[in-house]
């Protein structure tokens, strides 16, 4: 793997209990959903090559991932439990090796789980740095040999908000 794309899910609704006892289910927002739109046809021309996209199975991280697909030249997504909030970094980084043969990955996911993962190939430590990935947000890792711990490069952090702003000086 050269390149992994690390997208955190759009906004979803808050946490409820009553409404989504699982907390799997909780889905986007109508607003995040729309918002995401803009944000997927710009991460589409910063990326316009996806070898393969995964996803967690979570209702919200998924619909990021179907976006993602209608609004771009990206595959379809496939899903990747690996990527449910809380499994740790090293786990998930395990999970990828299988992927290491293509150049390009993306992945959507949840808080603390792509934070850990990108503090984990970037430093080694899972809970050395602190990455600002907003929700719809995207982080770009580059790895000059095999995907690892402390081995990825940050080649850029970007918010939702650049990311639509981008799109709309675009087009």
């Amino acid at each position: 793997m050269k390149t992994l794309y690390l997208i955190r899910h759009a906004v979803a609704y808050p946490r409820d209990a009553n409404r989504w006892p699982d907390d799997g289910e909780r889905p986007l927002t109508p607003e995040g959903e729309r918002d995401f739109e803009a944000v997927a046809k710009q991460l589409g021309s910063l990326a316009p090559r996806i070898d393969v996209l995964l996803s967690s199975p979570f209702v919200r991280a998924w619909r990021t991932a179907e976006l993602l697909d209608e609004e771009t030249s990206w595959p379809s997504p496939g899903p990747f439990p690996a990527l449910e909030p809380d499994v740790p970094s090293h786990k998930v980084a395990a999970a990828l090796e299988t992927y290491e043969d293509l150049e390009f990955v993306a992945l959507v996911g949840h808080r603390p789980s792509l934070h850990e993962l990108a503090s984990y190939l970037l430093s080694g430590e899972a809970d050395r740095l602190n990455l600002g990935l907003k929700k719809g947000g995207a982080a770009c890792l580059h790895f000059d040999g095999p995907p690892g711990a402390g081995n990825a490069k940050l080649r850029w952090l970007l918010t939702p908000k650049v990311l639509r702003s981008l799109s709309d000086e675009s087009g």
